[in-house]
């Protein structure tokens, strides 16, 4: 999809402060609250802006361990690669999932209130994946820095 300036302004904004108002938005911008609307409308439905959410404080929440974990499939069961995705997937304390390239397959972050609860998530969830062979784990010292704003810009 092509974004023109105003495009581009809104889902900064959006980014920012996804609570803010349309009529704030258009005001901001410099376009009615119609067209704002509008345009924040078709940027939803196009897929752009996936969803809104509040961005929690994951200590003061409770989760007290943030884990990164590598996991590695062995090769004698790729084929089943779809299964180990979705059961990755149903994790609720799988905060994100990707599939890699190289040497392993899937980098988990896992978000966890402490050491017992880590324990038990490997022991009773992420090892009965079948097609698992190697667990690696992490955990986080300290965050640098955490971003979830995808600093839009024009090309050209």
């Amino acid at each position: 999809m092509a974004f023109d300036k105003i495009d581009i302004q809104i889902l900064n904004i959006l980014q920012q402060d996804g609570r803010i108002t349309n009529t704030k938005l258009a005001k901001e911008i410099g376009i009615s609250p119609p067209a704002m609307l509008e345009r924040v409308r078709r940027l939803e439905s196009s897929g752009v802006i996936d969803r809104y959410a509040a961005i929690l404080d994951r200590e003061k929440a409770g989760f007290g361990l943030l884990a990164i974990i590598i996991v590695s499939l062995s090769l004698h069961q790729i084929s089943s690669l779809q299964v180990v995705k979705e059961r990755l997937i149903e994790l609720e304390e799988v905060l994100e999932c990707l599939q890699l390239t190289g040497d392993v397959d899937f980098l988990l972050k896992v978000a966890i209130k402490d050491m017992k609860t880590y324990t038990a998530f490997i022991n009773d969830k992420l090892s009965h994946i079948p097609g698992i062979q190697n667990i690696k784990t992490s955990f986080v010292l300290d965050t640098l820095k955490s971003e979830t704003m995808l600093h839009m810009h024009l090309e050209g």
